[in-house]
């Protein structure tokens, strides 16, 4: 009913930038709260940043200050901007969003993942 498509992840240098995007598509009634996780090899998944239909955004401590995460209600989709990027922010970054559909009502949804790599 419905899919989340993430694009913008690739290798950067130490103090480089990327941005993520997350395109939200299909039988959509509305989206609650849009998020990033990301999960380094070994480690589980955590929350970076997440974003409520409001506008309301909360950060992991480890990024406050370098990530800015943002939405466009008109488009479905939720973007990171990762500043000031550091190695130990490496790690498969995925959406998540809380959406209702036309047909099942509320559920979670994910996205397929974007490598991040920050390296020398």
């Amino acid at each position: 009913q419905a899919q989340l498509v993430e694009s913008g992840g690739g290798l950067v240098q130490p103090g480089g930038s990327l941005r993520l995007s997350c395109a939200a598509s299909g039988r959509i009634l509305s989206i609650n709260i849009m998020s990033w996780y990301r999960q380094a090899p070994g480690k589980q998944r955590e929350l970076v940043a997440a974003i409520t239909s409001g506008g309301n955004t909360n950060y992991a401590d480890s990024v406050k200050g370098r990530f800015t995460i943002s939405r466009d209600f008109a488009k479905n989709t939720v973007y990171l901007q990762m500043n000031s990027l550091k190695p130990e922010d490496t790690a498969v970054y995925y959406c998540y969003a809380n959406m209702i559909v036309t047909i099942g009502g509320r559920r979670d949804y994910w996205g397929q993942g974007t490598q991040v790599t920050v390296s020398s």
